[in-house]
């Protein structure tokens, strides 16, 4: 295959897997083996094995981080803090790409950012949808409520009033508090719930001292 043709093929795609390649009869190993001559001549960047994406100036859609967390671990949806910044919902800037799965944990460290995963019980594996990040690009991203509730969840007292005033929770009124308490309840999780009821109390005080600013 001439590099012209791959462009043809996948020129409009953020990312792509060596398995798009594959039909038509072709050659496995000549595939892989042609992959491996474009990464090495920096015509590809390789994000994990079978998994590429174009590298500029061949590029045309860069890939979003949260479309890229998703294809390295499929089955995962974004969370966490990563949600959550993206939401404007903590003040600070999230480096890292934090989602979870029902798979084992682990972390990825790629040419265009670092992925972490960790893992819940597919009790707990609701909560998200498949979100329009621009440029004809989508991903599975946690809702604000369930990204709060994960963060929780996997967090060793996370449910304390000390550890959720140290995230400096901002913008609460973007949060569906019934919402929030219906995923928790879902969960059959105490811990859950009593997270839930610090975070309504910190959205009062919030939405109380805008009133008197």
């Amino acid at each position: 295959m001439e590099f012209e043709k791959l462009l043809e093929i996948v020129g409009d795609a953020p990312l792509f897997e060596t398995g798009l390649l594959l039909a038509g009869g072709v050659k496995p190993a000549n595939v892989r083996r042609q992959l491996s001559r474009w990464t090495a001549a920096g015509k590809l960047l390789q994000l994990r094995r079978g998994l590429y994406t174009l590298a500029p100036p061949y590029q045309k859609t860069k890939p979003h981080p949260f479309v890229i967390a998703n294809a390295l671990v499929r089955g995962s949806y974004v969370s966490l803090q990563a949600a959550l910044a993206h939401y404007a919902l903590i003040p600070e800037y999230v480096p890292v790409v934090t989602s979870v799965s029902t798979a084992r944990p682990g972390t990825w460290e790629t040419s265009l950012g670092h992925y972490t995963y960790r893992h819940i019980k597919v009790a707990l594996l609701y909560g998200y949808s498949q979100v329009d990040l621009g440029s004809g690009q989508q991903a599975f991203l946690a809702t604000p409520e369930k990204a709060l509730l994960d963060l929780v969840y996997l967090e060793p007292g996370g449910d304390t009033v000390e550890y959720l005033e140290g995230l400096r929770l901002q913008a609460l009124e973007r949060l569906d508090l019934a919402r929030l308490r219906a995923m928790a309840e879902r969960a059959e999780s105490p811990k859950l719930l009593r997270a839930v009821d610090v975070i309504t109390s910190m959205a009062r005080d919030e939405a109380e001292a805008y009133e008197i600013l």
